[in-house]
């Protein structure tokens, strides 16, 4: 399997996971930033590698009267701070040929949406301005599929692949997660994140937005882990009742030491280090 370098640490492999974690979507610059210096101190601690994830504008929104975010400018220059006083990378999803060379310049990965993953002309533009990309499994695709996906970003001229597993329709505003995904896009060579947060959304399940199932994160987490995943992405929030984005799916800040402990552990084991 390939491993990517990011900074000081390794994606992929036998390395041990990558957590990436921060809230949906900015709301401000100090509340990202108290969130970024807390996942910073705590993984530190644990010694988990650590990118901040926050979405400067969330194009997909369920109703037109959704929250979207600061935008481009502002959003990325909240990141570029983050990034800068905090000395860590930073992830956001790009949701338009506009925005890819403006956000290259600042992200340390580009993220394609779920929903953007088989848009080719989108995808390998990113893969051409990326240093890492990052591709959300669209909820429409089997696993085996993203081989297609893959082949785009290389064809670009890109290696720095990760792959993100969030979940598969399952009926109406509802998604399953099948464990089996993982190991069969890990065969493919490239490193896969779980989507733990989004994993357990229920889209357009509150009318006007998503509802979820924010006790189910953990159990998912952790069989995610034990099957030897290369990185674990979590939403989380100081409150997340009071989320302006995916609150009902996000987990609460003060519950993740507790929970990365675990993940940590299993991980060790699977993996033997």
């Amino acid at each position: 399997m390939r491993k990517i370098k990011l900074g000081d640490f390794f994606i992929g492999d036998k390395t041990g996971f990558v957590l990436i974690a921060g809230p949906c979507v900015l709301e401000s610059e100090a509340a990202a930033m108290d969130i970024a210096k807390y996942l910073k101190e705590l993984t530190t601690k644990l010694g988990i590698p650590f990118i901040f994830k926050a979405s400067y504008d969330k194009a997909n929104r369920t109703s037109v009267k959704s929250y979207r975010g600061p935008g481009l400018k502002d959003g990325l220059a909240m990141l570029k701070n983050i990034k800068d006083k905090l000395k860590i990378p930073v992830l956001s999803d790009v949701h338009r040929f506009e925005e890819i060379n403006s956000a290259a310049e600042v992200l340390d990965v580009l993220q394609v949406p779920a929903f953007l993953c088989r848009q080719t002309d989108f995808v390998t533009e990113i893969a051409k301005k990326a240093t890492i990309i990052n591709v959300k499994k669209g909820q429409f695709l089997a696993p085996w599929d993203m081989a297609n996906i893959i082949e785009k970003i290389k064809a670009a001229g890109n290696e720095n692949i990760m792959i993100t597993e969030r979940g598969a329709s399952f009926g109406y505003n509802n998604l399953v997660f099948d464990v089996r995904g993982l190991p069969i896009m890990r065969n493919m060579g490239y490193p896969v994140i779980f989507d733990a947060t989004h994993s357990v959304q229920l889209p357009g399940g509150e009318g006007t937005s998503s509802g979820g199932q924010r006790d189910m994160v953990p159990y998912l987490a952790r069989a995610a882990v034990a099957a030897g995943v290369d990185g674990i992405f979590f939403e989380v929030y100081p409150d997340p009742e009071k989320a302006l984005c995916d609150g009902a799916n996000s987990l609460y800040l003060n519950s993740l030491e507790e929970l990365l402990t675990v993940l940590k552990q299993i991980d060790t084991l699977i993996k033997g280090k």
